[in-house]
């Protein structure tokens, strides 16, 4: 199938751009072209959200039909579930039954409608006499235009995440899907015009490195929103300097599993291998090392490779799936590079580690557990974005805090403990934008999402992101 950009309400053709193509990672095989986007594309859709903006067609209306329009796209979010579902499987080779029984779609249709119901939260707006003489008015108003790249690993996801609290915040936006995911995004635009969206409202203009930079470097847009790589998001901050552009980063993870002697090791093994495997482990916030105190270390790493060999790895629509394909063969050869160079370095393989048997056409991996990894190696410092756990001992809290936070990211950890006491501690401690206790990896629409230190920051969900979006304006009146 052929897909176009979606501009100014309409499918349209590419301006110059090439093709690429879009491949099942379960099968390797080609389901769908693509526009490779040009920059003149990119101007054509940043010129449609600025018009859509400053006509007041959007960021004009009141709170109310704002919020009509994202209750409307997530019913019809729900109502295409089961398509939209079938597409983003065979475009992600993510299972099918978690995207529609569980997972994306349904998380989905809860952001829209929560970030329907904060598109009419007033909090930040007031008026008072601050001066003597004068009466001020605080206005919260939408930041502008704004351009939001999403990533590969949660393509539906992530577009919600950021089209939900820009567009109740009163923005207009030009989003663009990962080069490889980008089908999911175009389904949703299709269901625009039916929720109530005005024509360039939301552009939708597909395409790599290039067409991503071109939206960066355009000076009518206000703000940037990225959920990506690191590295991807200190280039982002480099350009959007040019023009002093807002930006709003969710970038890598590496998250710690704090381990106690009072934990219940079966909790612990069945959360800790869903939260590396879930996705294939490409996931910010997957569970990545696994560190347990030495009296029940061993008795933990058992358990842990125990779960970890019961995971069912097979094809995106079979109903028993737990596990499906890398997103790419190049992403399936990092994550075995990661596993070959701890190897290497002395580290034990202690299950997985390949490529499982009877996958050979898709872009699958093992299940991996590694123990006896250093503490510096590159296995426990780096994101390897792929279903691998390190098993490592600690002795006493303060090991365990300093293990903990002995990365460059801040993204989420978990702590697994009976003492409410020391859940609390290490609760404040741990320098992460989430900490969950005695579990790993749930998330809310209300809770805000979002990291510390090469984590990036602004806020994904909760209405913190709806504030990321705006702007706040003084108007100060004289009363004589």
């Amino acid at each position: 199938m052929n897909y176009k950009h979606f501009i100014d309400g309409q499918f349209q053709d590419s301006d110059g751009g090439g093709e690429m193509a879009i491949l099942n990672p379960a099968t390797s095989e080609q389901i769908a072209t693509v526009p490779e986007g040009s920059r003149a594309d990119v101007n054509r859709a940043v010129q449609a959200a600025k018009k859509a903006f400053y006509d007041g067609r959007w960021s004009r209306k009141t709170p109310g039909e704002r919020s009509l329009a994202l209750f409307r796209l997530a019913d019809l979010v729900e109502q295409h579930g089961a398509e939209i579902g079938r597409v983003e499987s065979e475009n992600t080779g993510k299972p099918y039954a978690q995207l529609t029984m569980a997972g994306d779609i349904p998380f989905s249709v809860d952001n829209l409608r929560f970030f329907a119901a904060a598109a009419r939260d007033t909090h930040g707006s007031r008026a008072g006499e601050f001066a003597a003489g004068y009466t001020s008015l605080f206005r919260r108003e939408p930041v502008g235009v704004v351009g939001q790249i999403a990533p590969w690993n949660y393509p539906l996801l992530m577009a919600i995440w950021k089209l939900g609290p820009a567009l109740a915040a009163g923005c207009t936006v030009v989003l663009k899907p990962a080069p490889t995911t980008p089908l999911s995004a175009l389904l949703l635009a299709e269901l625009l015009e039916q929720a109530g969206f005005p024509p360039g409202v939301v552009n939708v203009v597909t395409g790599g490195n290039e067409t991503g930079q071109a939206l960066v470097e355009h000076p009518d847009v206000r703000m940037v929103s990225l959920t990506g790589s690191t590295a991807t998001g200190k280039k982002i901050m480099a350009t959007a300097a040019d023009t002093l552009k807002r930006v709003h980063l969710e970038l890598g993870g590496k998250a710690p599993v704090l381990v106690f002697d009072d934990a219940d090791l079966e909790l612990v093994s069945a959360k800790a291998s869903f939260a590396a495997i879930c996705n294939t482990g490409q996931d910010c916030t997957a569970a990545t090392r696994v560190y347990v105190e030495r009296s029940r270390y061993s008795d933990a790493l058992e358990a842990v490779v125990e779960a970890m060999r019961g995971v069912k790895v097979g094809m995106p629509f079979d109903d028993d799936t737990a596990m499906g394909p890398a997103i790419s063969g190049l992403q399936r050869q990092r994550v075995l590079g990661f596993i070959d160079r701890a190897r290497a370095a002395g580290a034990r393989i202690v299950t997985g580690g390949g490529v499982p048997q009877g996958f050979d056409g898709g872009f699958f991996v093992e299940p991996t557990v590694i123990a006896d990894a250093e503490q510096k190696s590159e296995i426990i410092q780096s994101e390897v974005f792929g279903p691998v756990l390190t098993v490592s001992p600690f002795d006493g809290e303060a090991q365990a805090l300093a293990y903990g936070n002995d990365v460059l990211y801040g993204l989420a950890a978990s702590v697994f403990t009976r003492d409410v006491g020391r859940a609390m501690r290490l609760s404040q401690q741990l320098e992460f934008g989430t900490v969950w206790i005695n579990d790993h990896i749930p998330l809310a629409s209300e809770g805000p999402h979002g990291g510390f230190k090469q984590s990036g920051f602004g806020k994904d969900l909760s209405v913190e992101a709806v504030g990321d979006y705006q702007i706040t304006k003084h108007v100060m009146i004289a009363n004589a």
